[in-house]
């Protein structure tokens, strides 16, 4: 092992995966550190992405998609629902697969990787990060480098231990779980998701079809309730209404941040990116793109900072800027547009619900979905109508494609 690198990367995951390559690519070296055994699991993910999502950053493979979804049902706390179809689809990944496919991207780029490699602390000098103390396989190792970048998820220890406020609302965090089930009857071409106080409050349940006879099925809970709800049991009960034959073959627990990005996402010689940074879609939950759109920001500024020598916090605040140009400023409109939705009752969620079954078939997009749940709070109607206008063509200009 060398004792120095450009850029160490903490967190295997797909933030951590896509920075490691994209500063390899760049011509930086670069250590990227796991402190699982194997990059991949444990997965804590419904695993569903968008296509046109997906390919701001890699081209779908056959041999790390699970299922293609065509559309998305929506069910209103009365059971009544409609689906969204359009053409553009979805995929359910194996993130098992993906994840591992991330990493050779950045090994093949040059990066070196180590797995169960926990790091204990950050080298300081003179108030800029300059390394890192971890362990891995009962040896100790300190690494010197120019550049660390924290991509270690919701916990996110590397963000404290440089002095970033990472501390969140307990409005703020889902508490979520997910069973992968075996013998469930549903179409394989949608995906629903469940929206009712009953089911999970605060949140939204989902299934999504991971293949013929198999599902990811799952809800997540706010904060706020955790006092008064056991999100197993919430679930439990979901899967015993729904799905009265399935069997459990997996379980996954993990919390979810569904706010605005930290206010402060780099030091001197440091940055975080994905869930460490709170960069999931407040709305949805959603992590796995927005963490690689940040994940590549953040690689592709630290290897200009690589060239340049320059690594003090006004450098590296060029992968803010690029951030919000590409997702930040929308997360902060569908932080308002969340805030908003999960308050509305049950019965203003099926009013909302028979209002878009009135609509013809060829107007139920997603516009004219959000208007009609947020009729009552008519100050939100602006974001709605912004939130989607020119999204993908604005990331991928960020981005330099």
């Amino acid at each position: 092992m060398k004792e120095k690198f450009d850029v160490v990367v903490i967190g295997g995951g797909p933030a951590g995966c896509v920075a490691a390559w994209h500063a390899a690519k760049g011509g930086a070296s670069v250590l990227l550190l796991e402190k699982n055994r194997s990059i991949g699991p444990p997965v804590r993910c419904a695993e569903g992405v968008g296509d046109d999502g997906l390919r701001l950053i890699v081209e779908p493979q056959p041999f790390f998609i699970q299922n293609r979804l065509e559309g998305i049902r929506f069910i209103a706390p009365n059971g009544s629902a409609f689906e969204i179809e359009t053409e553009k689809h979805g995929y359910i990944l194996n993130r098992n697969v993906f994840d591992f496919y991330l990493a050779q991207l950045a090994a093949k780029e040059g990066a070196e990787i180590r797995t169960k490699a926990y790091v204990d602390s950050l080298l300081l000098n003179e108030g800029r990060i300059t390394g890192v103390k971890f362990q891995a396989l009962r040896k100790s190792y300190s690494v010197e480098s120019s550049i660390v970048i924290g991509a270690d998820g919701v916990e996110s220890r590397m963000g404290r231990m440089a002095g970033i406020r990472t501390q969140l609302k307990m409005k703020d965090v889902e508490s979520c779980i997910q069973y992968k089930l075996a013998n469930v009857d549903m179409d394989t071409l949608i995906c629903n998701l469940y929206f009712s106080r009953e089911i999970s409050p605060g949140g939204y349940a989902w299934v999504f079809p991971t293949g013929e006879g198999t599902a990811n099925v799952g809800l997540g809970i706010s904060g706020e309730y955790g006092k008064r709800y056991a999100p197993k049991d919430l679930l439990d009960r979901f899967v015993a209404r729904l799905f009265p034959a399935a069997s459990v073959l997996a379980i996954t627990v993990g919390g979810v941040p569904v706010t605005q990005t930290l206010r402060e996402i780099v030091k001197p010689g440091f940055m975080l990116a994905g869930d460490a940074a709170r960069q999931t879609n407040p709305l949805s939950g959603g992590g796995i793109v927005s963490g690689m759109i940040a994940g590549k920001l953040a690689g592709q500024v630290a290897a200009e900072a690589v060239q340049k020598g320059n690594f003090s916090q006004n450098a590296l605040k060029e992968y803010e800027k690029r951030w919000y140009k590409a997702e930040g400023n929308y997360h902060k409109m569908y932080y308002r547009l969340k805030e908003t939705i999960y308050k509305l009752s049950d019965d203003d969620l099926n009013r909302a619900t028979q209002a878009i079954l009135k609509l013809p078939a060829e107007k139920r997009h997603i516009i004219n979905i959000f208007k009609a749940v947020l009729f009552q709070k008519p100050s939100l109607m602006f974001d709605v109508m912004i939130l989607f206008k020119d999204h993908v063509k604005n990331i991928i200009n960020a981005l330099g494609k």
